[in-house]
């Protein structure tokens, strides 16, 4: 397996591999996908195993808290799962997020989604605290706007509190 930065020809691979993660992860376009690769490729790891595209994750670092990094997606071919795809890319990402001293990295899930749950708490994300409980998630009303609900997830680093 070998885990890299997005480059732009690798974009129509990802793209196909996120429509695989619906109905929890939407995908994105072509263009999105492009720019990911020329803007934040360091963010945005991509494995591979033998000309398949396994895993992909799309991250960024807060232009607004850089000692923030925000992981938007990651989906794991099913044909992989459960095979460390997750752990190859959350790990290169936070590697990134380290090297520039960042404080953490966090991320989202719907409302329900109990395999993503599971995944966060094993890679040492917490569930972080919201307003009401689902399915034994945590959940803060209107996160990522009215009526998108989401499990929110961190993971500090460093050390930091």
């Amino acid at each position: 397996m070998i885990v890299s930065p997005l480059r732009p020809e690798a974009t129509g691979d990802v793209e196909r591999l996120m429509a695989l993660g619906e109905p929890y992860v939407r995908p994105r376009t072509s263009s999105e996908y492009w720019l990911y690769a020329r803007l934040f490729s360091s963010t945005c790891p991509v494995a591979v195993s033998e000309g398949t595209m396994a895993g992909a994750a799309i991250a960024f670092r807060s232009q607004d808290d850089p000692t923030d990094v925000y992981v938007q997606d990651v989906v794991v071919h099913p044909d992989f799962r459960r095979r460390g795809v997750a752990r190859l890319l959350l790990d290169s990402v936070r590697a990134r997020a380290v090297g520039w001293g960042c404080r953490r990295l966090y991320l989202t899930s719907e409302p329900g989604n109990r395999a993503a749950h599971g995944t966060w708490l094993t890679l040492g994300f917490r569930n972080v605290p919201g307003d009401r409980e689902v399915e034994g998630m945590q959940v803060s009303s209107n996160f990522k706007g009215p009526g998108k609900d989401r499990a929110v997830y961190e993971l500090l680093l460093n050390g930091r509190s």
